[in-house]
């Protein structure tokens, strides 16, 4: 079982801070440092000192760490072009020595283009379907051949797909609810399929629904791995898990419904549950970032039981 730490940054954090949340990640034995792709604060904060770039932020991170994952939960398919993207993150890949996993989305929120003078496409997950067959392709294109893709939205000439990532493979992120074609799109070109924020029931059924696409494309549905993001409060005590609700501005009873929060014995009990489901990898949702001793409780009480 996988536990990775997933930040939210746009909410307010400097390099800095994520870089002590990633050392943290990787000095107390999680599996990965994962991040979102979004440039405008969500809710009441005022998202200070400003957002930061994924990319940007996963690139330094990758000359700052040795052994952990680096990725993202999901870079944004309206934020850049496709094969600019596949430079992008093929260069971070050979920057940290191959620990790059890539998650890719449709992008979804609207207010953050808006805000920085980025166009919001209606059909957005049709041009998803065309970023993942060039991106992909780039990488897998033979050194010394050429890349072409002639789409709706992009076309490539006599790219020389360059460059080429560390690993002869980086594995590929697909996740959401969608009920026909995010499962089309997992089982086509997912390594990995991400259920976000949602109930061991909704879980079920999306992973249900993956499996059969995934069949139905003429995979094994083992192939993939199915993995669950959820927000996570852990405390010694109720006035820890209060103390740890509050200060994300969540209530307790909501973050224990609809997240992984309680005591370590209640976490590993939830996690127990959404693991029945398929789930072996879990992204926990950080919200305080200047709070690593949560982090080192999770890994000596949580962590321990389920690694």
């Amino acid at each position: 079982m996988d536990l990775r730490i997933f930040t939210e940054p746009q909410q307010g954090a400097s390099y800095d801070t994520l870089l002590a949340v990633a050392k943290a990640t990787e000095s107390l034995g999680f599996d990965a440092f994962f991040r979102s792709d979004h440039y405008l604060v969500m809710g009441d904060g005022d998202g200070q000192p400003g957002p930061t770039d994924a990319w940007i932020t996963l690139a330094g991170l990758a000359r700052e760490t040795s052994r952990i994952k680096l990725g993202t939960l999901m870079t944004a398919g309206t934020f850049r072009l496709p094969g600019v993207l596949a430079i992008e993150v093929a260069q971070v890949d050979q920057m940290s020595g191959g620990r790059v996993e890539f998650g890719l989305g449709a992008g979804w929120y609207e207010a953050e283009h808006t805000a920085y003078g980025i166009p919001f496409p209606k059909e957005k997950l049709a041009r998803l379907e065309e970023q993942l067959a060039i991106i992909t392709g780039l990488w897998a294109t033979p050194v010394g051949k050429t890349f072409d893709f002639d789409g709706k939205f992009y076309q490539l000439k006599d790219s020389p797909a360059l460059p080429k990532p560390a690993q002869r493979k980086v594995p590929v992120l697909i996740g959401g609810m969608g009920a026909k074609r995010t499962p089309a799109l997992a089982a086509k070109y997912a390594d990995e399929f991400n259920v976000p924020f949602s109930s061991v029931e909704d879980t079920g059924t999306q992973f249900g629904r993956v499996r059969e696409a995934a069949q139905a494309a003429g995979r094994s549905a083992d192939e993939l791995v199915y993995s669950n993001a959820l927000v996570v409060a852990v405390g010694k005590d109720d006035a820890e898990v209060a103390r740890r609700a509050a200060a994300i501005g969540r209530e307790v009873e909501d973050l224990k419904s609809n997240g992984l929060a309680g005591s370590p014995a209640e976490v590993v009990d939830k996690i127990g549950r959404y693991a029945e489901q398929g789930a072996t990898r879990f992204y926990l949702q950080i919200l305080d970032l200047h709070d690593l001793d949560h982090l080192e409780l999770i890994a000596s009480q949580v962590q321990s039981q389920v690694g």
